[in-house]
């Protein structure tokens, strides 16, 4: 069976690697996203804002007679205003919490029906290492994350007796570079690649992560859990580069 599959941001770094990674693995796969842009492997691409309850449903509409159901749900958006608490914005809150948690929720919501009546229906959103560890200057961002890693867990139990999986993975800083100042405190050295994160959304959407719900997967080169002494002292990171 062919598995359908819809990524919402489909536009973005990540959305884009999750499409190729999809496609790779035998998907049929739609985008939605802000920008009209192509993107190679998809087969419908639909220029939409799905913050938007009523253009979430209607995108979900299409979809779903283009491709007769759908399987695979992938939400891959969102807004990070870099600002202290203090100084953020009702815009910026709103914004952050509209185009990461409402981006979300909308979609899932109008998918429902199709995932329940799917044989293999999987739900996976992009979510943030910064739910799991503190970073300055990103209150409205880990709060729309943090909303979408308990939707997870709440979703994931409510709809695992009509056989819909719900889970999320957690990107450090993607990039994949080695520069000092944004590598220090990734034991692995770098940041992450997009097309780690695509591998890992695309094995919790499979098969293979059949047994697997209700999970916020970190993708982080163990950035989550390593000492936070590690990254203010050079004897420690040393150590992690020595082994």
């Amino acid at each position: 069976m062919t598995r359908r599959a819809l990524v919402i941001g489909a536009t973005t770094p990540i959305g884009t690697a999750i499409v190729a990674a999809l496609v790779a693995d035998g998907c049929r796969v739609a985008g939605a996203s802000l920008e009209d842009k192509d993107v190679e492997g998809l087969d419908l691409h639909l220029a939409a804002d799905c913050s938007d309850s009523g253009t979430a449903a209607e995108v979900l509409d299409r979809v779903v007679a283009e491709f007769g159901g759908l399987d695979v749900l992938v939400s891959a958006a969102g807004r990070m205003p870099l600002e202290p608490a203090h100084r953020t914005t009702d815009e910026q809150w709103r914004d952050a919490l509209a185009n990461t948690l409402d981006t979300f929720f909308f979609p899932l919501r109008s998918a429902l029906p199709a995932l329940f009546v799917s044989e293999a229906a999987s739900v996976v959103a992009v979510s943030s290492v910064n739910t799991l560890v503190a970073a300055p200057w990103a209150a409205a961002y880990t709060a729309a994350k943090g909303g979408v890693d308990a939707l997870v867990r709440q979703l994931a139990v409510e709809y695992a007796g009509r056989g819909v999986r719900v889970n999320a993975v957690a990107p450090g800083i993607v990039g994949g570079g080695s520069r000092p100042d944004a590598a220090a405190g990734y034991p692995i050295g770098r940041t992450i690649l997009p097309t780690e994160v695509a591998d890992a959304v695309t094995f919790l959407a499979g098969p293979r992560a059949s047994a697997i719900t209700g999970v916020v997967l970190p993708v982080d080169g163990g950035l989550s859990v390593v000492s936070p002494a590690v990254v203010g002292r050079a004897d420690l990171q040393a150590r992690l580069r020595d082994g």
